[in-house]
């Protein structure tokens, strides 16, 4: 018990001022641009890290460059010893590391999980210095947990993605799916806004959350299509990104059924009808108010409807040779 109330009390945030001497002896920045650093900070609610980013400090380290949010939490990572983790949500299974702990839970100290095997839990967090969590976590899992630091901001974004798309199919599985054919729609395109929905049925809310956050995680991602594929007991959602197909989310489905049935009543296409194939539209806005126009399309298979999604947005879709990575191979031909 000592050796535990000892641990608890060195916990503590992270320290502007011992940050900053860390990345003066590394040679990443001048004393005065320490000095003006510290006469900066105003608001301590801000996490360190991100109020250096915002700086746009050069990092005398690496000429031509500035000490941005990765490679400060990269620095973290050094001065605690503890590894660094990139965030990328196509390779963690959403499905397994939600269930580790509860939303409250990792919202309350700022960690989240992002890998769950036999032999341990990786947790992420963005205050290395802070391990109360370590041994009550430990003793719920009863397997060893393993630290990694990741970028504060996408820790938040991942934590509040993961746990809120968990929760509404949770929810959805408890409410039977919210499985009811909305009335048709007049209009010869749908014209959906994102969670436009002001007041939704009871049974029907999680389900409109579950279709906003796949559409919204496939517009951050960048993908070109989404397909919704059926199976036995669970059903996968997969995106294509950059031509290659990346599974991003598992859902059971009674749930996956009704999201098809939304999607297909947003497309205006026969929701009682799932022995033909169909094809249907729709336009909705990502999250920075972008109009972008869907192509969805239906086909019957043995465990139900398969789904695909085309996503006509020009800034995926339109690309130069030298963003597709071609600029070496046109050099070689003597094309440039």
């Amino acid at each position: 018990m000592k050796a535990v109330s000892q641990s608890k009390q060195q916990d503590h945030p992270l320290d502007l001022i011992q940050f900053l001497k860390g990345l003066y002896e590394a040679g990443r920045i001048n004393k005065e641009e320490l000095q003006k650093l510290v006469k900066a900070r105003k608001s301590p609610k801000q996490h360190v890290l991100v109020f250096i980013a915002n700086q746009n400090i050069k990092d005398l380290k690496n000429p031509g460059k500035t000490l941005d949010l990765e490679s400060l939490t990269q620095v973290l990572a050094e001065q605690t010893e503890q590894d660094y983790y990139h965030v990328d949500l196509l390779s963690i299974d959403a499905a397994k590391v939600t269930k580790v702990m509860s939303h409250a839970f990792a919202k309350r100290h700022k960690i989240m999980a992002v890998k769950v095997d036999s032999k341990e839990v990786t947790i992420a967090s963005a205050e290395p210095n802070i391990s109360a969590w370590e041994e009550d976590l430990t003793q719920v899992l009863r397997i060893p947990i393993k630290r990694v630091v990741t970028n504060p901001l996408e820790l938040e974004r991942l934590t509040g993605e993961l746990c809120r798309l968990s929760a509404s199919i949770g929810m959805a599985i408890s409410g039977d799916g919210g499985n009811k054919n909305k009335p048709g729609i007049g209009n010869l395109e749908q014209m959906m806004e994102l969670g436009a929905q002001k007041e939704p049925e009871a049974n029907d809310k999680h389900v409109v959350n579950i279709v906003d956050g796949l559409l919204q995680y496939a517009f951050e991602q960048r993908a070109s299509d989404i397909h919704i594929e059926p199976r036995r007991d669970i059903g996968n959602v997969r995106f294509r990104i950059d031509g290659v197909l990346y599974t991003v989310y598992q859902i059971p489905m009674q749930v996956l059924s009704a999201v098809t049935s939304r999607l297909k009543t947003l497309g205006r296409m026969n929701v009682a009808e799932k022995r033909r194939p169909q094809d249907g539209r729709l336009k909705t806005k990502s999250p920075n108010g972008k109009e972008i126009e869907l192509r969805l399309s239906t086909l019957p298979t043995a465990f139900g409807e398969k789904k695909m999604m085309r996503i006509f947005d020009p800034n995926v879709l339109l690309k130069s040779f030298q963003q597709l990575g071609w600029e070496t191979m046109i050099w070689i031909v003597g094309i440039k």
